[in-house]
């Protein structure tokens, strides 16, 4: 028979090896064959505690290597987490850069469009303003052209009436004047013209 307080410090000892255990379940199984059980425990009993001892025995070491990974994962997660935080941080300061570039790009583009509208009706009313002077000064030089026109017009037919008379004063004075009679005449305003002159 195997001594049961031997099988459970065994499956308890945690610097036991496998192969302490393996040999133990073989002499479990062959004491078990044998008969020779004498009230001992069943098979299956050992079987699981044998088992919760293998799983004892492979957890610790397993354990830090499992928590190990575990930490450094969420480790690398919250790094990540923290970079994905920053970097929407980041973006989110991009944008609202973009954007206020973009208002500002905007309240520029209406100042300018506001400046060219004024320079624009500014230029207009200087257009119109000079155009009124020039049509003025047209219409001053071609009122100052028609006067002129007019006053050497009357000019020319005053000439030309005084031409005219002075012809037809000759010749009715050569049809009814006698030479004595154009002698005294020429005598009188030849007197008269001291008179006319002062």
């Amino acid at each position: 028979m195997i001594d049961g307080v031997a099988r459970v410090r065994a499956a308890l000892d945690p610097m036991m090896s496998k192969a302490e255990i393996v040999g133990d379940t073989t002499k479990i199984r062959l004491a078990e064959a044998s008969g020779d059980g004498h009230g001992a425990w069943p098979v299956e009993i050992w079987l699981a505690l044998a088992l919760i001892a293998v799983i004892a025995i492979a957890w610790k070491p397993a354990k830090r290597s499992i928590l190990g990974k575990l930490d450094d994962r969420a480790r690398r997660i919250a790094e990540e987490l923290e970079e994905a935080k920053r970097l929407r941080e980041d973006a989110q300061a991009s944008l609202a850069n973009l954007q206020r570039k973009q208002r500002d790009a905007m309240s520029e583009a209406e100042e300018i469009i506001a400046h060219a509208r004024g320079e624009a009706e500014r230029l207009r009313a200087q257009a119109a303003e000079q155009l009124e002077e020039q049509l003025a000064r047209r219409e001053q030089q071609a009122m100052d052209r028609i006067s002129q026109a007019e006053s050497q017009a009357i000019a020319d037919v005053r000439n030309l009436a005084v031409d005219v008379a002075i012809r037809a004063t000759r010749q009715l004075l050569a049809d009814q004047v006698d030479e004595a009679k154009g002698a005294a005449l020429i005598d009188d305003a030849i007197k008269a013209m001291p008179e006319k002159l002062h």
